[in-house]
């Protein structure tokens, strides 16, 4: 049996819509848990949510180029790519949590301040290296903290869009536009 069959058009269009809604249902809940609750954001916090943007931009593009070959490959390419992306950061954030208490990172400046006094690139270094910060463990829900969830969520996304990137490469040509 083909995705094609299993998987029907209009589901799967369904689907890339419904992912770019969970996505913005995250960083929803990620700005609530900042405003309402007051559980700042640490560094890794800050690039899992640029990896949660990232996978709804690629899930909202392959709904809109449903119709088209390639760009729906591209799309599909970088939502994957976001996706292992976003494991990887929630993957070391998880890692930073079960450290012990002496061999966890110091604490750095904050982000807003770096953010001002460095370029670019090193700010994208220092955020990735992480502070001490990530390796407190605010929330938790079901025994798991948020980067545990968010791993989970980030792999979901990865599997389905592999499957989607398999189904779009055995679909006939319709559009190379």
């Amino acid at each position: 049996m083909t995705l094609q069959r299993l998987f029907p058009s209009s589901v799967v269009a369904g689907g890339y819509l419904a992912g770019f809604i969970i996505c913005a249902l995250l960083l929803g809940a990620a700005y609530y848990f900042e405003y309402q609750l007051f559980l700042d954001p640490c560094p890794l916090c800050i690039v899992q949510r640029i990896a949660t943007l990232a996978v709804g931009i690629g899930c909202l593009l392959a709904f809109l180029s449903r119709n088209t070959r390639l760009p729906q490959l591209a799309s599909l390419v970088f939502t994957f790519a976001s996706s292992v992306f976003g494991i990887w950061v929630s993957h070391r954030h998880v890692w930073l949590q079960g450290l012990p208490a002496d061999e966890v990172p110091e604490c750095g400046p904050s982000v807003e301040y770096m953010a001002e006094v460095l370029p670019f690139t090193e700010l994208v270094t220092f955020m990735l290296q992480a502070s001490g910060s990530c390796a407190d463990v605010s929330w938790s829900f079901m025994s798991m903290s948020m980067p545990e969830w968010m791993r989970v969520v980030f792999a979901g996304f990865a599997v389905v869009s592999a499957i989607g990137l398999v189904r779009a490469i055995q679909m006939p040509k319709l559009h190379d536009a």
